[in-house]
């Protein structure tokens, strides 16, 4: 007596692929790892705006851990060392050792880079 069995692969590629199949339900799983991994890497308030989603591609699943604070490209990259002068102001203000300080132009000293997104992919993968 032998028994025979059918696996329609179509089928079982669109049960993992389908929302809320089990290949994004881990998608979603390690993408969120690596999105809380990169926030508490991440610089002063930038974890707020650390946001993950899965997309659908062409090419299957795929998990998306995004940064839109205004100044991700300076900290993921570094800047040189810079002038910095007032735009709408005759002085910047700012504070030092508890006094206010005013001044025409400050020279910014630069910043090393700080890839915490990078960082948080390898360790979360």
């Amino acid at each position: 007596m032998s028994v025979e069995v059918t696996i329609d692969q179509g089928r079982i590629a669109r049960f993992l692929r389908l929302r809320g199949g089990l290949a994004e339900k881990r998608l979603r799983a390690r993408t969120e790892r690596v999105a809380a991994i990169a926030r508490r890497e991440a610089p002063g308030t930038m974890p707020a705006y650390i946001e993950t989603r899965v997309d659908e591609t062409p090419r299957g699943l795929q998990g998306v851990v995004s940064c839109d604070h205004p100044a991700t490209l300076f900290v993921l990259n570094g800047t040189r060392p810079h002038v910095i002068r007032p735009r709408r102001a005759k002085a910047l203000r700012f504070e030092v050792s508890g006094h206010v300080v005013f001044a025409a132009r400050v020279n910014h000293p630069g910043t090393r880079a700080n890839n915490f997104l990078g960082r948080a992919l390898r360790e979360g993968a």
